[in-house]
């Protein structure tokens, strides 16, 4: 057993926070090398004169940052590629709007496992190329996801692909043509607006996500399909109740407007509102993706069609670009939702979500913020006469990143605002502490908008 003895003398912050630092400083000079054991936590917390809890929350930051893991009762030990993982672990990405990663290490214990069960089934079709839109398994397991949000669909209707963003541009690109308008918000999710850009789309934004608005826009054009971010939109945080989500679907049926409603984060809420695709069936493609309720590392989402041909061209489409999505992390989930582990995973996302959504808006309460309530990331809004994108830059030196309106906004717009994102930074101490220096910042804004007056 190595007898290090972490120096915390050098280091700010909570006696937990330190053990942290003092492990990640330690095996960036390599003091401590991969296999080593490191002393038992009484052992540690008796030599520092502190309690067992502080040296377990300080060995679960390490542990979430990658350098540090747990074999029973053997002890902890540093991860062969902790060395790898110190320069990601230092950042304060408040700009990429990934979950966050529930301290608890319930993640990584998870796929610890379910890649072990996996890796065992070495000559199963698993590790074979897979047929257009899945294996079975799998998209059976898409029609038990999707159910829960009101839809009935068939096993064929499924197709899983390689994320959500996969999803969109298969989707878009099979009911879709060049000029074709379609409706979204006034803000919308950028990666959709890139698939609209390449497919040469018109988009159509909309001053609210409601049907009167729906409605309006169809007195002026022919509204092809309708993009929608039912719960959570990024980037506003604008969740639609499910009566203005029946109406919604009571317009597209009206006037035969194929409904894309792209949920990402809709089972992150704890009672998720029945989708916009079970009012309207026959015209709806709905995603339900793993990217933004579990980890975007997994790379799989499920497409439920309105019609089994709508699925097998999709499914064909995503043959030509992705081939399909990653067949083990497919099974993988698969497995998490027939034994439950699924749940519990969403379950410590939703719970670090929302506490940290609770730190800002404690941090923010003198701020224009919008937020949801499992959400992990924040639309602020500026005081008037303050442009967002000169704040992102100086808040971009500051070392935060917030991504400004402009690059949401679908045609111009006066509004200025930032997203904030929440999931990125490792640990808690952290955020807070860039919450900290972002309402610095905006302080100042407040400051100079009084000087003026």
């Amino acid at each position: 057993m190595t007898r290090w003895i972490p120096d915390l003398s050098g280091f700010s912050g909570p006696i937990y926070r330190k053990i942290a630092e003092a492990l990640t400083d330690a095996i960036k000079k390599g003091e401590l090398s991969p296999g080593d054991r490191l002393p038992p936590q009484r052992d540690m917390a008796a030599t520092l004169g502190c309690d067992l809890t502080t040296v377990t929350r300080g060995y679960a930051i390490a542990r979430q940052r990658g350098l540090i893991e747990g074999q029973g009762k053997a002890g902890s030990f540093v991860r062969n590629a902790a060395a790898a993982s110190i320069s990601a672990a230092s950042q304060v990405d408040t700009a990429l709007n990934t979950p966050p990663v529930p301290a608890s290490g319930v993640l990584q214990a998870a796929m610890t496992d379910g890649l072990g069960r996996l890796a065992g089934q070495l000559h199963s079709p698993l590790f074979q190329y897979q047929g257009a839109g899945g294996d079975s398994v799998s998209r059976r397991a898409g029609v038990d996801l999707v159910s829960r949000l009101g839809i009935r669909a068939e096993v064929d209707q499924i197709v899983v692909t390689a994320g959500g963003q996969n999803a969109l541009h298969a989707v878009a690109s099979t009911i879709l043509r060049p000029g074709d308008s379609v409706a979204c918000g006034s803000f919308a999710y950028p990666g959709f607006r890139a698939i609209a850009h390449r497919l040469s789309l018109d988009l159509v934004p909309l001053p609210a996500m409601t049907a009167a608005a729906l409605e309006q826009a169809c007195t002026a054009r022919t509204i092809s399909a309708l993009y929608v971010v039912p719960t959570n939109d990024n980037p506003t945080t604008a969740t639609i109740n499910a009566a203005e989500r029946e109406r919604i679907a009571q317009v597209a049926a009206r006037h035969g407007i194929q409904i894309i409603e792209d949920d990402a984060y809709g089972l992150l809420a704890p009672a998720p509102i029945r989708s916009i695709a079970s009012f309207v069936p026959q015209l709806a493609w709905y995603i339900s993706s793993t990217s933004k309720i579990i980890s975007p590392a997994l790379r799989v989402a499920f497409l439920s069609a309105p019609n089994i041909p709508g699925a097998l061209q999709v499914a064909d489409c995503i043959h030509q670009t992705a081939v399909m999505p990653p067949p083990i992390n497919a099974a993988m989930i698969a497995f998490w939702l027939q034994e439950g582990t699924f749940d519990t995973l969403v379950h410590a996302v939703r719970g670090e979500a929302a506490w940290r959504t609770r730190l800002a808006r404690d941090v923010l309460k003198d701020h224009a913020v919008e937020c949801h309530p499992q959400g992990y990331h924040l639309w602020l809004r500026l005081p008037e006469g303050h442009l967002a994108s000169e704040l992102s830059q100086k808040l971009a030196v500051a070392g935060i990143g917030a991504i400004p309106s402009d690059r949401f906004a679908v045609a111009g717009s006066d509004e200025q605002a930032l997203r904030i994102s929440l999931g990125g930074p490792g640990d808690r101490p952290t955020l807070e502490a860039a919450l900290k220096l972002l309402a610095g910042h905006l302080s100042l804004l407040d400051v100079a908008r009084t000087n003026l007056v």
